[in-house]
């Protein structure tokens, strides 16, 4: 793989010498996730472990994959390492959202039942300071479509879209589409009109590890929670509570960067999603109005070696190289992208720590575009228009900043280009007109570029 890496460099070097085009800053851009990245660009993309990765690190990962893939059933069965499904849930397995460890689609094309991909977390303002919430007394944290025989399902979430027509500066025209969610079928009552509904598609897995590996000062610095430079650009670092650490740590993963590791976000994501219990979350989230989920209970679905397999597994899903890197079109699109002060949240790169828990993810040069902190992105993003918190310490306002390598790979793999946290942008152009709140400057800043200037730069989006 080295020696594919050091032939691939040559090309981009060789035409910046005869050509001019392309900017040495840009030479290592080319391998986003470091040497561990890989080149294939079918729609097996998003699925090779890091090059390098050998040995019982190999053995270790294809366990994961298994698991990962796994469909699980409903116990007791005859297959005891792979039931406990449910009682009620999302998802029967990770790969039913995660699709070829890729991004869930979200939502239809048409009005109708949301995908399997999208979940809603349920939250209800209290009384107390105005700010606080508590999972809903009925439905609990996360509302479940899905259930085992002989246990009622909690519903069906649908959606329905409002049509808006927004006008460039050039006087050319774009329709985005505004999701409104409904449930339907509800078996336990209406949801009520102090609950807060924030939607969560499946994002695509690839280097996981690689940003677990950066250094906590390397994102902490890029804090500017009162805004002391006047950019309008506020971004914050969430701190939540680590159940395996038993303290507040800082928050990397997820649509709010509501877990603090990849150990805990997949042990949260088997509970929440699969109804997979497990050491670090051994209860089902049944309310006590659901009587039949409440008898139908189990404990310690996977053990804590299995869900230490996926974990390495999600680790060690390596990044794809860019394409098109040498293009023109795509260089000029990058400027645009920087001169539009998109970096200001989509952070280029960071170099990982020396003290990373596999040798494979230590000292990586790597190019994520994204700060991984805590974003207000104004009213139409909102879970809710006032400003509560709804997941540990982020506001239903606020965003974590989603990395972007991968982007131009989706459609390979997934066969749809949806972005954003709930799939409601249906292209890269899409997702940054939905930009509003901190993000608002550097869309009307694209929303005055020339044609040929947003081609470019979504020409660069596609690249990496």
């Amino acid at each position: 793989m080295q020696k594919l890496i050091t032939k691939m460099k040559r090309v981009p070097l060789l035409l910046l010498i005869i050509f001019g085009t392309i900017s040495f800053a840009m030479a290592n851009e080319e391998f986003p996730g470091g040497t561990g990245s890989t080149s294939d660009f079918s729609v097996q993309a998003f699925s090779h472990p890091m090059s390098g990765t050998r040995g019982e690190l190999r053995r270790d990962f294809n366990v994961g994959n298994s698991f990962f893939n796994n469909v699980w059933t409903a116990s007791p069965s005859s297959t005891t390492l792979r039931d406990g499904l449910g009682p009620i849930y999302n998802a029967v397995s990770c790969s039913s959202c995660h699709f070829k460890d890729g991004r869930g689609r979200g939502l239809p094309d048409n009005e109708g039942p949301v995908d399997v991909s999208l979940l809603f977390r349920l939250r209800i303002k209290t009384l107390g300071s105005g700010r606080d919430v508590i999972p809903h007394p009925v439905y609990g944290g996360q509302f479940q479509p899905q259930s085992i025989m002989g246990v009622k399902a909690e519903g069906t979430p649908v959606v329905k879209y409002e049509r808006i027509t927004l006008s460039y500066n050039d006087g050319l025209f774009a329709e985005i589409l505004k999701p409104i969610y409904e449930f339907i079928n509800l078996n336990f009552g209406p949801l009520g009109e102090n609950t807060i509904v924030s939607p969560r598609v499946a994002p695509q897995m690839i280097g996981l590890g690689l940003v677990e590996a950066i250094d906590e000062a390397d994102i902490l610095v890029n804090e500017d929670p009162l805004d002391a430079d006047g950019d309008g650009i506020s971004g914050r670092a969430n701190h939540v509570y680590s159940v395996v650490e038993n303290k507040a740590v800082l928050g990397r993963f997820g649509w709010k960067a509501g877990k603090p590791s990849l150990l805990e976000q997949n042990a949260s994501a088997f509970n929440g999603d699969i109804g997979i219990t497990s050491p670090l979350f051994p209860y089902e989230d049944c309310t006590d109005a659901q009587a039949d989920c409440k008898a139908n209970t189990t404990v310690e679905d996977i053990a804590m070696d299995r869900l230490n397999n996926v974990t390495t597994y999600s680790q060690l899903l390596a990044v794809p190289v860019r394409r098109d890197f040498t293009k023109i079109e795509v260089n000029k699109g990058r400027q645009v992208f920087y001169s539009i002060s998109c970096t200001k949240c989509h952070t280029p790169s960071y170099t990982t720590s020396a003290n990373a828990p596999l040798d494979i993810l230590k000292n990586q040069k790597i190019y994520p575009y994204s700060d991984f902190l805590l974003h207000d992105m104004g009213d139409e993003l909102a879970d809710d228009k006032e400003e509560f918190y709804n997941e540990e310490e982020a506001t239903t306002r606020e965003w974590r900043t989603p990395p972007l390598w991968g982007s131009g790979l989706v459609h390979a793999v997934n066969g749809h280009t949806r972005y954003l946290h709930d799939g409601r942008a249906r292209s890269l152009e899409e997702a940054i007109l939905w930009h509003g709140g901190e993000g608002q400057k550097a869309k009307d800043e694209f929303m005055n570029l020339s044609k040929t200037d947003r081609d470019n730069l979504i020409e660069f989006l596609n690249s990496l």
